[in-house]
């Protein structure tokens, strides 16, 4: 019988990913070309957030009651149903089309429980010592995932027409769920301690009340906040004061989703094993903090290459050591429950980055970078004095 194997789960994360990462740009696209508001379009980029921040502790739970394996093939095949539906309003026009669009990311929000499953899912098959450098795994797939995404959806729009990478997206999960049917094992040992029953809003007040647990959570949602606020107004920037072109931002882009997959694929475990979970989160939010400083005020390309790396350095090693340190020190049988109220967390910031992120570019588009530095540099120290400098597993 197979074991659960790292890169069976990696590769359903990435391929999921990839699907993702195809429909992603195009939205804020065709939302403007269905004649979608501004207001519109924040509500359909939003919507698969809010989603997620509801229902990611429900399946994170569920996962802890039944096993991580038939709510990883749900959420695969309620991904490819959801990128059909992406594909069936492209070639739409007007409210109707715009109106499916919404419902496509609402049910994809729903039914995307990947990234939390899949974080406890790794934390069932790592031992402590190296749960950091798995986790890591996930921050490579996002990486990858928004690489070949975008070329993907770009060649299935040119040979495929406007529902082309809707319909390719929506192959891929369904491949993805077929993969998943023969080669995904159960992660979750038969004989694992129940889930303690409670409700959602019990789940998140339990989270939080284990101070270091959640204080971790709340050191991602900031984080997480900060990162989404980038995404946000990156391109806004560039074009507005530096009059970058669309492949110029794309290319940045790329660059600084490769340096983070090389960064979380590979460097990551002997980052860990020298500073602990503890000090690389809190030196992580430092360097994030001083890009975001510097990044409005460099317009060479070359100095930008030097900014942008430096935020993908500092984002990069921040996802992993912080679900590694909650995984560590969350008992076996919650898991899922306590990685899904994270990846809530995460989504509730994904929610609120964007207004208030677009509100302050629209002020000044320096704003925006200054308040993010602020919070990172400031969450980095309370980090550093809060978490200290206990290593865990790594003495």
């Amino acid at each position: 019988m197979r074991k659960p194997s790292l890169l069976i789960i990696f590769l359903t994360v990435f391929i999921d990913l990839i699907g993702f990462g195809i429909v992603m740009p195009l939205l804020p696209l065709y939302s403007k070309q269905f004649g979608a508001s501004g207001l519109m379009v924040g509500m359909i980029m939003a919507s698969f957030s809010l989603m997620q921040f509801l229902f990611a502790p429900v399946w994170g739970k569920w996962s802890d009651k039944i096993g991580r394996r038939p709510i990883l093939l749900v959420s695969n095949a309620g991904s490819a149903l959801s990128y059909a539906l992406f594909a069936i309003a492209s070639s739409m026009a007007g409210d109707k089309g715009l109106l499916l669009l919404l419902c496509s990311r609402i049910f994809a929000g729903i039914c995307g429980a990947n990234l939390s499953v899949a974080s406890a899912y790794i934390a069932d098959i790592s031992p402590p010592e190296k749960r950091s450098k798995s986790m890591g795994l996930i921050g490579m797939s996002f990486g990858l995932g928004f690489i070949l995404g975008p070329a993907l959806g770009a060649g299935a729009a040119h040979f495929f027409g406007r529902s082309g990478p809707g319909w390719v997206a929506a192959t891929i999960c369904a491949a993805n769920f077929l993969l998943g049917c023969f080669i995904l094992v159960e992660s979750r040992s038969p004989t694992a301690e129940p889930t303690p029953p409670r409700t959602k809003m019990g789940q998140w007040r339990h989270t939080f009340s284990q101070p270091t647990v959640g204080f971790v959570v709340a050191v991602y949602f900031f984080a997480t906040f900060c990162f989404s606020i980038f995404e946000t107004t990156f391109g806004l920037i560039l074009q507005k004061k530096f009059h970058y072109s669309d492949q110029r931002v794309l290319l940045l882009l790329s660059y600084c989703g490769l340096l983070a997959a090389i960064i979380q694929g590979g460097l990551i475990g002997k980052v860990v094993k020298a500073l602990g979970e503890r000090r690389l989160i809190s030196l992580s939010l430092f360097v994030t903090g001083l890009s975001l400083l510097l990044l409005p005020y460099f317009s060479a390309l070359s100095a930008l290459l030097i900014t942008v790396g430096l935020f993908a350095i500092g984002s990069g090693f921040h996802r992993p050591p912080i679900f590694g340190l909650i995984s560590i020190l969350t008992p076996a049988a919650e898991q899922g429950s306590t990685l899904g109220v994270t990846q809530s967390a995460g989504s509730l910031a994904r929610i609120i980055a964007p207004v208030i992120g677009g509100l302050l570019f629209d002020l000044k588009p320096e704003m925006p970078y200054l308040m993010c530095a602020g919070i990172c540099v400031a969450v980095g120290a309370i980090s550093w004095g809060k978490l200290g400098d206990h290593r865990d597993v790594h003495n």
